[in-house]
Order: structure tokens, then C-alpha cells, then sequence
């Protein structure tokens, strides 16, 4: 990793998400000018679809609040690489709290410290890198579950749908007309209720497997360039240090 190259490999992950929040926003202003979602409201009593809809939101606020934070520490990243590269030697034994903050370079400030105290033994970061991919991924795991829990409000509209669509059929007398008609209409609201929670778990699903797929690929990229650092420049630096001191 040369000085020249000392770049983070990807777009920042802010972007990526701008653009995809930006086209489904698009969406839903279609969906809603078509009259689709006030459909969806009107044919669903049970307000699952509308809980699902809230809770989409807010985990997509969650997603941006950790896309945000992911691009800091990629920022803070990159100036910390060129800040060792440039400097490595006197940045390791002298300007350690030079580094700007952030997760990486508190990684490379443990990476010296243990040096310092182990002394001339081998120097071994594994564990250490184990600790910076858990601050890196911090709440990202937030997404699996909010996905899941989409998915499953969606399943359970199904179920509650099909209980309001058979009910009726317990009690209906075929020789009463109007009762049959009734029955028909209850059976169709509730297919209503099945159908919509259904599409609506679905498709918030998805939307947000893909936007905590974007940050989780941030993340990782953010990491790799950490071990490629950390490798090549700082643990190198740091053994080759020990036996003059």
C-alpha cells in the first residue's frame, strides 16, 4: 500500500443509500398518487400494514444514523492510513495520540501498546482485529432482525386475513341470500387484510435486507482496508522496532 494508493476501496456508503431511499420514496409517492396505499389503509382494520410501514421507517432511520457513522470511520480511516504511511515510523513510537479519532486508529494505539509490553515476542492481532470488526459492525446487526420481524407481521396479517375470511362460512345459511352475500363480502375483506399485510411485509423486507446489505458492505470494506494497513505498514513497523530498543 503505497502513499500514493493509501485510498478506500468503494464509494462512500452515504450515496448508495441517498439514491436507493430516494427511488423508493419515488415509489411510494406513485403508489400514494395512484391511490394504492389509501386503498391499503381503508381495506386493512387490523392496521397491520400501517405498523409495518412505521416500523420500516424507523429502522430505515436506524440504517442511515449507522451508514453515517460508518462513513465518519471510514473517513477517519483514510486519514489515519496517510498519516502512517507518510509518517509510520514517528507516528508509532512518538505521535500516537496524533492520529485523528476513530475506531482504526484505536486499533493501531492497542497494536502499539501491546508491542510496548510484550516486548520482543511475535506480534499477533488476530484478537485484536476481532474487537475492531465488532465496533465497526456495532447495531448492524439490527437489520437481520428488523427484517425478520417485518416479514413475520406480514405472515401474521396472512393468518389473521384467512381467520376473517373463514369465519363466516361457520355459521352461513345457504338458503338466506343476504346472509350469503354478507358472508361473501366479509370473506373478501379479509383476502383484503391477507393479501396487503403479506405485500407489505414483503416488500419492506427486502427494502431493508438491501439497505443494511449496503452498509454491511461499507463495513467490511472499511475493515479489510484496516487489516491491509495495519499488516502491511503498522505491525511490520512494530517488529522491526523491537530489537533496537
Amino acid at each position: 500500500m503505497s502513499e500514493r494508493r493509501v485510498e478506500l476501496p468503494g464509494r462512500d456508503p452515504l450515496l448508495p443509500w441517498l439514491i436507493f431511499t430516494g427511488v423508493s420514496l419515488f415509489a411510494v409517492v406513485l403508489l400514494w398518487f395512484f391511490g394504492l396505499i389509501g386503498r391499503m389503509v381503508a381495506s386493512d382494520p387490523t392496521h397491520i400494514s400501517l405498523i409495518i410501514s412505521v416500523l420500516y421507517v424507523a429502522s430505515s432511520l436506524h440504517c442511515l444514523w449507522r451508514v453515517l457513522v460508518i462513513s465518519r470511520e471510514g473517513d477517519a480511516a483514510l486519514r489515519a492510513a496517510r498519516a502512517v504511511v507518510g509518517n509510520g515510523r514517528r507516528i508509532l513510537n512518538e505521535g500516537r495520540d496524533a492520529l485523528p479519532p476513530g475506531l482504526v486508529s484505536g486499533h493501531i494505539r492497542d497494536l502499539a501498546t501491546k508491542a510496548a509490553l510484550q516486548g520482543a515476542e511475535r506480534l499477533d492481532q488476530t484478537l485484536l482485529l476481532r474487537v475492531l470488526a465488532s465496533r465497526l459492525r456495532g447495531s448492524n446487526a439490527f437489520g437481520a432482525f428488523a427484517s425478520d420481524t417485518l416479514m413475520k407481521l406480514g405472515l401474521l396479517g396472512t393468518i389473521i386475513g384467512f381467520i376473517m375470511m373463514l369465519a363466516p362460512i361457520a355459521g352461513l345459511d345457504t338458503e338466506n341470500r343476504e346472509a350469503v352475500r354478507s358472508s361473501m363480502s366479509l370473506m373478501s375483506d379479509g383476502m383484503a387484510v391477507a393479501m396487503y399485510t403479506t405485500l407489505v411485509g414483503l416488500a419492506g423486507s427486502v427494502l431493508l435486507k438491501i439497505q443494511y446489505s449496503l452498509l454491511d458492505s461499507a463495513t467490511a470494506k472499511i475493515f479489510a482496508f484496516a487489516v491491509d494497513l495495519t499488516e502491511v505498514h503498522v505491525v511490520s513497523a512494530l517488529e522491526a522496532r523491537v530489537p533496537a530498543e
